[in-house]
């Protein structure tokens, strides 16, 4: 007789384990100390261009960014500040916006306190925040003004404007050791004392602990991996994630889920962005997108309804089952905005669009409701399920929109003002 095989056991963090890091407020979002992780992206317009940006930042906070980031690089774009959070807020969004600032941030900040005041949060690179003997002096200035103003900082290294001192000191030690590390591994240290020694200077002038947030992001996904792993072991700080320059289409996709899904899964991070490349004229919103499905696929947060949809095979020679299943996605990404006000608890919802016999009725069954459409060769007919249980067969060439139709009654039934609460609820 076998002896039963003991499964391993299972030490990955999951979603309901998170690294304990220091709540830090970012207007009226909150980020880390078991706060949902948040969603953040980044214009790409002028932020000197007020209407530009406004609409693009619209676009992403209806997209559901929780956090956008502008840049404010020079004197039209600082002055722009206060007029873009006052066009918002006459458009009823209360998105936090942080402020971007490199080389001359101390200056800008100081010469405008409009645009100090107007932004949620200040973003520093400690890589290019001052050089030399104005390194500390700039530094502070930028502190000191985000705490006049009560405003958190994120103290964001970088791969591409790493301390270039601190880097030559540590390879300098190295070379020195019995020891020595590869020169990518100095690299990352480089980045983890980068953002800590900033974080205690910064605590040392009078910032705490509880307004800032700490990143090191890196374009190379390993290496990603191994310094956040780092940072978070040696901190308690609140940590934004992010693989800088992950490139364009499915490869800055991929890089990105591969590098922030294994961080994520062993409890490190509190708000991320997905830092993509649009095609040229592209949407910008992609990337929140991304990074929505990126925590509702593994089971961090839930934004949308899921919609599950068979890959095709040689069964389903047929594009119905594809176009259903865009059309389903698409409405329901278009529908959300309004649906979350009137139908609380709709992004839990899982629909089904299958495309033949084999797995599309016991898929369907699954979901909360779900359509089996029939495969090459399998009689013209599309059995609907509800909530587990057989509910109509759907024929002819209005399949689509009778599916659609099905779809919204079940929202409007079970989600909508006067639904009853199910057994599971």
């Amino acid at each position: 007789m076998n002896k039963p095989v003991k499964p391993p056991q299972n030490d990955i963090a999951g979603p309901n384990s998170r690294h304990k890091t220091t709540p830090v407020m970012v207007g009226n979002v909150a980020v880390g100390g078991g706060a949902p992780i948040v969603v953040q992206s980044m214009t790409n317009t002028d932020t000197a261009d007020v209407a530009g940006t406004v609409e693009q930042i619209a676009a992403l906070s209806s997209a559901g960014s929780e956090l956008v980031r502008i840049t404010v690089d020079r004197d039209e774009a600082a002055a722009a500040v206060p007029h873009i959070r006052d066009a918002l807020r006459k458009r009823g969004i209360t998105t936090p916006l942080i402020g971007d600032f490199h080389y001359i941030g101390h200056k800008l900040l100081a010469d405008y306190p409009a645009c100090a005041e107007a932004l949620d949060k200040y973003r520093i690179n400690p890589g290019n925040v001052g050089f030399k003997n104005k390194r500390d002096s700039q530094f502070t200035d930028i502190i000191e003004i985000a705490i006049k103003n009560d405003k958190p900082v994120r103290i964001g290294a970088n791969w591409g404007s790493l301390d270039q001192e601190l880097l030559t000191k540590l390879m300098e030690d190295n070379a020195k050791s019995p020891e020595p590390l590869d020169a990518r591994a100095v690299t990352r240290e480089a980045m983890v004392q980068s953002a800590l020694l900033s974080a205690a200077r910064a605590e040392e002038i009078g910032m705490p602990k509880n307004r800032m947030i700490l990143s090191a992001k890196v374009s190379a996904v390993q290496d990603l991996i191994a310094v956040y792993k780092d940072l978070a072991a040696r901190s308690d700080y609140a940590i934004h994630l992010g693989l800088t320059e992950a490139g364009m289409g499915s490869k800055g996709i991929v890089a990105s889920a591969a590098a922030l899904g294994i961080l994520l899964q062993d409890g490190i991070g509190d708000t991320i962005r997905i830092s993509l490349t649009p095609e040229p004229g592209g949407d910008r919103t992609i990337e929140v997108q991304v990074a929505q499905e990126l925590l509702q696929t593994m089971g961090f947060r839930t934004f949308v309804p899921l919609v599950a949809a068979c890959p095709g095979c040689g069964r389903t020679t047929s594009t119905t089952f594809q176009e259903l299943a865009r059309s389903i996605q698409d409405f329901i990404r278009d529908e959300m905005p309004g649906w979350k006000t009137r139908y609380p608890g709709v992004e839990e919802l899982n629909v089904a669009v299958m495309g033949c016999i084999v797995n599309g009725p016991g898929e369907s069954k699954h979901a909360n409701i779900g359509i089996s459409l029939p495969g090459t060769g399998e009689a013209p007919a599309a059995p609907v399920f509800v909530d587990g249980k057989k509910f109509r067969t759907l024929r002819g060439p209005t399949i689509a929109a009778e599916f659609k139709a099905l779809v919204i009654d079940y929202i409007d039934q079970r989600y909508g003002a006067g639904a009853t609460p199910t057994a599971a609820e």
